[in-house]
């Protein structure tokens, strides 16, 4: 199992609007090809205008097949395109557990 950390920084007052066009248009094909994330969080201290997304894949390969189909998703082509305005930076990481300190 892997965690996938994605951090978005937008520009100062786009996380709403991000967040409204994600829940109207990009959730359902996320959640259909990616499953429920583990957790979609905004900052309140430190790096403001963040918003961070934690995804759960069997493995590096699962995680390369899901995000290709997610890639080929029109819905998600369209989102991609409603909100790329909004977008200043990404960075992601890939968490690898600790062993023997869960499932």
């Amino acid at each position: 199992m892997i965690v996938e950390e994605r951090v978005y920084t937008m520009i100062p007052g786009g996380v709403p609007r991000y967040l409204a066009a994600w829940n109207q248009h990009g959730r359902e094909a996320q959640v259909d090809v990616l499953g429920s994330p583990l957790g979609v969080f905004t900052c309140d201290v430190g790096d403001l205008n963040t918003l961070t997304y934690l995804w759960q894949y069997a493995s590096v390969a699962d995680r390369t097949d899901r995000r290709a189909r997610l890639m080929a998703d029109p819905r998600f082509t369209a989102f991609r395109g409603e909100v790329r305005g909004l977008l200043v930076s990404q960075h992601n990481r890939i968490l690898l557990p600790v062993p023997g300190t869960g499932d």
